[in-house]
């Protein structure tokens, strides 16, 4: 189904959460293109730096975690890239090990099997073989899963849904939740305020968390978001402007909305013993990974015009995504401290 039928699937389906209508219109989206490039850029795309820098942070842990048997996973790998940026460091390292990619995209995973021939594809973390440690990396995954929205009105805490309305999906107001998630120091929000819950989210982070505390192993989460619990409507639609509201781009473009590392970090904790460490910004993270160093190292062969590229590349992954982002790492019990979270 393409995304111009998703209204057709609001039709049939009525008024949905928005979480699920995200997840559905996003399942649409990408089931048909590659919109890496073209709707929106991810750091990976942007520079070999990004990539190369989290291979050497798996490498380093895993030697010092005592070299054991693992398997590489990436959640939402994309074109492939930060997975074979990630391998050209981590095989230099000695760390060789079973890829496997989570993905649902047929483009994409087109895309992916041309860049890493023998990596195994799956629709979900589940279906990795659970037989040994993993090391885990997942760039603006979660972002897209799903979240709700639930707004303060004089009844109480409603759920906002996406409905249809003139042919087009738009959000609108639903019933007053029994029991929301709501923090109980936000509670008391003005009238109109919004807080935003994604359990999908929350969901895939506890799965990680157990599968670590299983069979160990250390896991990597990179995106765009905050350190709540806070106020506010951060969902949004990739390619930015062409969709006045984000609903309606649902089954058209990449719907999104910032990332709660505090309520990510809360349910690893909550699922199992695993140690959780950051957030901390992806600048900072970066910076002490070695970044001006790899920079340094790449400009020493480089021409003029790469050179420019180059210092470009390090001042978005710093700047302006680097002040967006956040890095939340977590760890099997009896495992080291990873690098880059001080």
């Amino acid at each position: 189904m393409s995304g111009a039928d998703f209204p057709a699937l609001l039709a049939r389906t009525g008024p949905l959460p928005l979480a699920r209508a995200m997840q559905l219109g996003n399942a649409r989206y990408y089931a048909t293109r590659d919109p890496l490039g073209h709707d929106f850029t991810t750091a990976p795309e942007i520079s070999q730096m990004f990539g190369e820098l989290l291979g050497a942070w798996l490498a380093d842990l895993w030697h010092r975690a005592g070299r054991p048997p693992v398997r590489l996973v990436e959640l939402g790998p994309g074109r492939g890239t930060l997975m074979a940026d990630l391998l050209r460091v981590a095989l230099k390292a000695g760390l060789e090990a079973p890829v496997h990619l989570v993905e649902t995209s047929p483009p994409l995973k087109a895309l992916q099997a041309q860049r890493l021939p023998g990596v195994h594809h799956h629709d979900d973390l589940a279906e990795v073989p659970d037989d040994r440690a993993i090391l885990l990396v997942a760039n603006e995954f979660l972002d897209a899963l799903g979240v709700d929205q639930f707004e303060r009105t004089a009844a109480g805490w409603a759920l906002r849904v996406v409905t249809l309305e003139k042919g087009r999906p738009a959000r609108r107001l639903g019933p007053v939740a029994a029991a929301p998630p709501v923090p109980p120091a936000l509670r008391d929000a003005p009238l109109g305020g919004v807080f935003e819950w994604s359990a999908p989210a929350q969901a895939v982070v506890a799965a990680v968390a157990r599968r670590l505390a299983d069979r160990g192993g250390a896991a990597l989460f990179v995106d765009y978001g905050f350190v709540g619990p806070a106020l506010g409507d951060t969902l949004q639609a990739m390619p930015p402007g062409r969709f006045s509201d984000p609903v309606a781009a649902l089954g058209e473009g990449d719907v999104s909305a910032h990332v709660d590392f505090g309520a990510m970090a809360a349910a690893a904790r909550q699922a199992a013993p695993v140690t959780v460490h950051g957030p901390v910004g992806q600048g900072p993270f970066l910076w002490a990974l070695g970044l001006a160093q790899r920079a340094e190292r790449l400009k020493a062969h480089a021409s003029l015009t790469q050179r420019a590229a180059i210092t470009a590349a390090v001042a978005r992954l710093t700047g302006t995504i680097g002040g967006l982002f956040q890095v939340l790492g977590l760890t099997a019990p009896h495992w080291p401290a990873p690098a880059g979270f001080g």
